[in-house]
């Protein structure tokens, strides 16, 4: 987080979080969603680990926000609208290609060489898509990482040609271009796939007045889990961060 910080030159950092990574509601529409994953154990050191992070991150004067039932892409797309100046999303999850949104949004995307600026012109390179689309192209070609089955006989091509046919998954509905159950799992997957953007959430503190904000919480955790050089890379990340 430090060297990223250091590198993109935010005015305000804020961590989301997944307080239920597979929620009831989205199971209830597409039982398969994220199945894959409750096979995968959690590595058993990780779990009490957690809740010292958000502390730590918290005691640094890091905005750490999450909302039960929801997942960390559901806060950053609510959060988006609330937020005055350009927005940059640090995600692995290509979901949120869908909030890109020129010059307002971007998403820095991990990849091997780096992390990968994920703007307009880069989402229609690689998808043949408008960035706002990508839900809609997700929904029909498939995601495995998601359990979203896809509608069979769509792969990428045919997906970015429906969608720039017909501008949405709801588009292709209207004119009934598909059977009843690809049209069952269409009308499911369009509440499931795009992030919610309408969560009432409060705004992040963001820009503290010092930093660590609680030196105390800092110096304590540093000494009892020997992070302190971590946790004083991220402070001096911090106190760099752009004023205007």
């Amino acid at each position: 987080m430090a060297s990223t910080i250091n590198d993109r030159k935010p005015r305000h950092v804020a961590l989301t979080t997944d307080e239920d990574w597979r929620p009831d509601w989205r199971v209830q529409l597409i039982p398969g969603y994220k199945v894959h994953r409750v096979a995968e154990p959690v590595p058993p050191a990780l779990i009490p680990q957690m809740p010292v992070i958000i502390a730590a991150l918290t005691a640094v004067g890091v905005d750490v926000i999450g909302l039960d039932d929801y997942e960390a892409e559901d806060i950053i797309a609510s959060l988006i609208p609330k937020v005055e100046g350009p927005v940059e999303i640090w995600s692995g999850d290509r979901d949120l290609f869908s909030q890109v949104r020129d010059k307002d949004v971007v998403v820095l995307y991990p990849e091997k060489a780096g992390l990968a600026v994920i703007d307009e012109a880069e989402v229609k390179k690689r998808y043949g898509i408008p960035g706002t689309a990508y839900s809609d192209f997700a929904i029909l070609r498939g995601d495995p990482s998601d359990g979203l089955p896809g509608v069979a006989g769509v792969g990428p091509k045919k997906a970015a040609d429906l969608v720039k046919k017909y501008k949405s998954v709801q588009g292709m509905l209207d004119a009934g271009i598909f059977g009843p159950a690809d049209a069952a799992y269409l009308a499911n997957a369009q509440k499931v796939v795009p992030p919610r953007a309408d969560l009432k959430l409060p705004m992040p503190k963001g820009r503290r007045a010092r930093y660590p904000a609680e030196p105390e919480v800092v110096e304590e955790i540093a000494k009892r889990y020997g992070v302190g050089s971590s946790l004083e890379r991220l402070t001096t990340a911090l106190k760099g961060l752009t004023k205007s």
